[in-house]
């Protein structure tokens, strides 16, 4: 055989191999990323995730204009500081990002502000999906539902209240306590329960955004008609999954 054909042929059978390499390892990731999204889905990483969904497939209740200057612009941004704050005050990403927020204190105000940032974000993307719109708790998540706050519809009136209430820009959270009980709190700024500094402490399993970039495309002032609308997207499948991981 030529050495011309010979290489060629060589070239043709490593070309392959890597490239059954590489799309192996890309399914793996894909599995691997699907399943902690099930199996760990308390765990969050330091970089932005993809948007699980179009940015337009929460309309009419969150229009695609806000979704993509939400996701694209602001929590970009946090993603984008919160690496130069790891690297500057030296914090080991191989921890979750969980970790390093239960030592806020600890750190800058640019960690505080990012860090927390880049988690409420991630958190929030999958607290909604598409047709969610009738939606409500079952099982486990719905039992405790009703034996913390009496209701589902009385736990949506002080889920509400809480982001409604909250002066400025900061989240609403349901959380569960160390203790094991379904709390409602609300946060300033970029804050959030899992933080040392936090009034209310506890693992957030359900967030609500009410910084005006979440909102006011769409909505101006009108804050609480973004949060009743914002009920109809919620995806309590999800909010179930971390409530049975805590």
């Amino acid at each position: 055989m030529p050495a011309s054909n010979h290489s060629r042929r060589k070239f043709i059978k490593q070309t392959t191999q890597t490239g059954l390499l590489v799309a192996g390892a890309g399914a793996l990731h894909l599995n691997a990323w699907a399943l902690g999204g099930i199996a760990n889905n308390l765990q969050t990483g330091f970089d932005q995730t993809p948007l699980p969904y179009a940015y337009a497939a929460l309309e009419p209740f969150i229009d695609a204009a806000t979704m993509e200057l939400h996701y694209s612009k602001h929590a970009a941004a946090y993603a984008k500081n919160l690496k130069e704050a790891v690297v500057a005050e030296n914090i080991n990403t191989q921890q979750l990002l969980e970790a390093a927020l239960a030592t806020t204190s600890k750190y800058s105000t640019k960690f505080r502000n990012n860090g927390g940032g880049h988690y409420n974000h991630e958190l929030f993307w999958r607290c909604m999906k598409p047709g969610a719109a009738a939606a409500k708790p079952e099982g486990a998540l719905a039992k405790a539902i009703d034996n913390s706050f009496n209701s589902f519809e009385a736990f949506k009136t002080q889920f509400a209240d809480a982001a409604k209430s909250r002066f400025g820009s900061g989240w609403a959270w349901l959380i569960i306590s160390a203790d094991k009980k379904l709390k409602i709190s609300s946060t300033a700024n970029q804050d959030n329960p899992l933080m040392d500094i936090a009034e209310v402490k506890g693992t957030p399993i359900l967030a609500l955004d009410v910084w005006e970039h979440a909102y006011y495309l769409k909505y101006q002032n009108r804050r609480p008609e973004y949060i009743e609308n914002w009920f109809k997207t919620v995806n309590w499948e999800f909010v179930a999954q971390r409530f049975s991981g805590i």
